[in-house]
């Protein structure tokens, strides 16, 4: 049996992996979502801990080599599948040889991949905590939840997202996206990797994971890329999510035929 390894993203709870592991599981998938650490909590617990030193701490770094090291624990090569900053460590992980694929779900891009799209510019400027304290985590608002993530739904759907899911994060781990620690030489090869993105995201502009799916051109191996039209940064928790995660286990199945 296969192993999937859902990999979160930064502001949010890995409990937003429940239904895609039920979903994969069912598809004859064995499946973890584990918690960032010092984030292994429920994200009411988690907000009523802002601000908290403990994640202010996290560095991505370090967390690459969290996943790596629980990666490299398990029986065979996992398959990779990461949203936001998770997509990005997906692409990590694969160029240190430690997933079989992986699949980047609206990724935030390596070092060197940026847009001066007013709406990425808007979304991020905050969680990068500039003048302010980074022994504090970053708790975005409830106004930034709705232009960052879930632009488009329902208010009852906005409020019930962002009081299931919404959590503090380090603000360090967010300004070590556009440094060497998310740098990812793209001419190597790499296990077949596919890039997905949304038309409607503020947070990572489909735009911008197109340049990055860019970037792989010269490599030998199989990469992939799709746009869903009107999918916004909460992409797994949106009523569309199956079809992504329909067309996901499409491309696994066909990479392993």
């Amino acid at each position: 049996m296969k192993t999937i390894v859902f990999i979160t993203g930064a502001f949010v709870s890995n409990s937003s992996w429940d239904t895609w592991k039920k979903y994969f599981e069912s598809n004859g998938f064995a499946t973890m979502a584990p918690a960032w650490p010092h984030k292994d909590a429920p994200a009411e617990v988690l907000r009523n801990r802002h601000p908290d030193a403990e994640i202010a701490s996290n560095r991505l770094a370090e967390l690459t080599n969290y996943y790596a090291d629980l990666v490299s624990q398990l029986p065979e090569k996992p398959i990779l599948i990461g949203h936001s900053i998770g997509g990005l460590l997906v692409q990590l992980l694969l160029q240190r040889g430690l997933g079989s694929m992986g699949i980047a779900i609206h990724s935030v891009p390596p070092q060197g991949v940026f847009t001066f799209k007013f709406s990425f510019l808007k979304a991020g400027w905050g969680a990068l905590g500039f003048f302010t304290p980074t022994k504090e985590t970053y708790m975005m608002s409830f106004s930034e939840w709705q232009y960052g993530f879930t632009n488009g739904m329902s208010i009852e759907e906005q409020k019930e997202s962002y009081y299931a899911f919404a959590i503090p994060e380090s603000k360090l781990i967010v300004r070590d996206t556009i440094t060497a620690a998310a740098k990812v030489d793209f001419d190597r090869p790499h296990a077949p990797l596919l890039l997905i993105s949304g038309s409607t995201d503020h947070t990572i502009p489909a735009s911008l994971n197109y340049s990055n799916y860019r970037k792989y051109k010269n490599s030998p191996s199989i990469t992939d890329y799709k746009e869903f039209e009107g999918r916004n940064h909460f992409v797994l928790g949106q009523p569309t999510w199956q079809e992504n995660a329909n067309y996901i286990l499409n491309w696994i199945n066909k990479i392993s035929q």
